[in-house]
């Protein structure tokens, strides 16, 4: 009687693994009818007359074979065919040669063996679906934030295991240099590649990436979750300095204040999260001279001249401003043209004495409208020689003012200097 209930006990088991894993009801089902065929194909040649019966929620199976009656003396496979006294000695005392014949047949009967077989084809196919399921998952996750334990550490990866123990593998290039994990510490990351290479997933996380500084701030920063605030672009050399461009689709809304936070407030947690990387947040603008410009902030440039083609930009400081725009290492340039796309060239103003007479628009913002400011450094005028050294015909044109307007300001700057 033991061995009868063998069969039953590994259905339920396989029930119970298929709650835990998330396995569905239908998969489940195909996976143990699969399974049983397997080895019932093996035991008799062939799986195609054998009807499978399964009921996951009592536990139990029923397999039935589909015989041809043939007449006594004359089977020739016992597998395929039933004598006729046989069939209706096998409770169909109707039976006639030619007919189909249904027999139960009892699994556990078979022995042990059996039984292991099939244990065994079972558990190989659970974990073929386990690696599929979460390969899938994870790769419908790549560009998601994710958390992990330290579980191992070596010199070039680090293991972390997710909630459900998950195995996920940072590398050391991808980790941010000062990155220091103890067992047991809570690392976050980004999925940044999942493959399944001979059925093995391999999940790898990075904490380098950019996508991995986007979702922090998706995180910390409301208004981006409810997409109020768009990230426009990003730039960063990890562990060292970021600058990321935001913009408001929300005219009331100030998206680097509200990245920024009170005091610093939301961008803290992401700098602590990022080893102290310094962390640059600018208004987007299409308009690629007033970007270029902001992006190579601190440093206030004096003329700037742009070739889309190329995408390219020459800019222009004092000589002050240079160290500045290029920053330590040259990081505030290179940052700068990562994320304005463009080539950018500095140079040294050849008219220092000119240069240090200059004054930049936005001090004049008492006598000059700000939107007429905004209209002149959009073109590349920056300073009130650059306006002054401008054609009129020009800075009418290419920034669409009015005649009257153009004088005014001309007026108002030429007075400026004359005092």
């Amino acid at each position: 009687m033991a061995k009868k209930e063998e069969t039953p006990n590994m259905v339920e088991q396989f029930a119970e693994f298929k709650e835990l894993k998330n396995i569905d009801k239908t998969t489940m089902i195909s996976v143990l009818e699969e399974s049983f065929r397997n080895v019932l194909a093996k035991m008799f040649g062939t799986d195609e007359n054998l009807d499978v019966i399964l009921n996951p929620d009592k536990g139990d199976v029923q397999i039935f074979q589909n015989l041809t009656v043939v007449p006594d003396g004359e089977v020739e496979n016992p597998n395929l065919q039933i004598s006729l006294s046989d069939a209706r000695a096998d409770n169909d005392p109707e039976a006639e040669v030619g007919e189909e014949h249904t027999k139960e047949i009892f699994f556990e009967k078979f022995g042990r063996r059996a039984i292991l077989t099939l244990r065994q084809t079972l558990q190989s196919k659970i974990l073929d679906l386990q690696k599929e399921a979460i390969y899938a998952k994870f790769k419908e996750r790549e560009g998601d934030l994710v958390s992990g334990e330290v579980y191992q550490t070596w010199s070039r990866e680090t293991l972390l295991l997710d909630d459900e123990k998950n195995e996920l593998l940072l590398p050391k290039s991808e980790s941010i240099p000062g990155d220091f994990f103890r067992k047991g510490e809570t690392v976050r990351a980004v999925i940044a590649n999942v493959d399944n290479k001979n059925n093995n997933p391999k999940i790898t996380v990075s904490r380098t990436s950019n996508a991995f500084l986007r979702r922090l701030f998706e995180l910390e920063v409301p208004e981006i979750h409810d997409g109020l605030i768009s990230i426009r672009a990003i730039a960063r050399i990890p562990g060292e300095r970021a600058k990321i461009a935001v913009e408001s689709y929300d005219d009331r809304i100030d998206p680097v204040g509200a990245c920024v936070g009170v005091k610093g407030s939301r961008i803290h947690g992401i700098v602590h999260e990022l080893r102290n990387e310094n962390i640059d947040v600018i208004p987007f603008t299409a308009n690629p001279s007033l970007f270029i410009q902001r992006a190579l902030s601190p440093a206030r440039i004096t003329t700037i001249r742009i070739d889309e083609e190329e995408k390219k930009a020459e800019v222009t400081l004092k000589p002050e401003e240079v160290s500045l725009a290029i920053g330590k290492n040259g990081l505030n340039i290179k940052l700068a043209s990562m994320l304005t796309g463009y080539v950018i060239d500095v140079y040294r103003d050849a008219t220092e004495t000119e240069a240090e007479e200059d004054i930049y628009l936005d001090e004049f913002k008492d006598e000059i409208d700000e939107w007429v400011i905004e209209a002149l450094k959009n073109i590349g005028c920056l300073t009130a020689k650059n306006v002054l050294n401008a054609p009129r015909e020009m800075l009418i044109e290419e920034a669409d003012l009015e005649e009257d307007t153009v004088d005014n300001v001309i007026k108002v700057l030429k007075a400026e200097f004359e005092e």
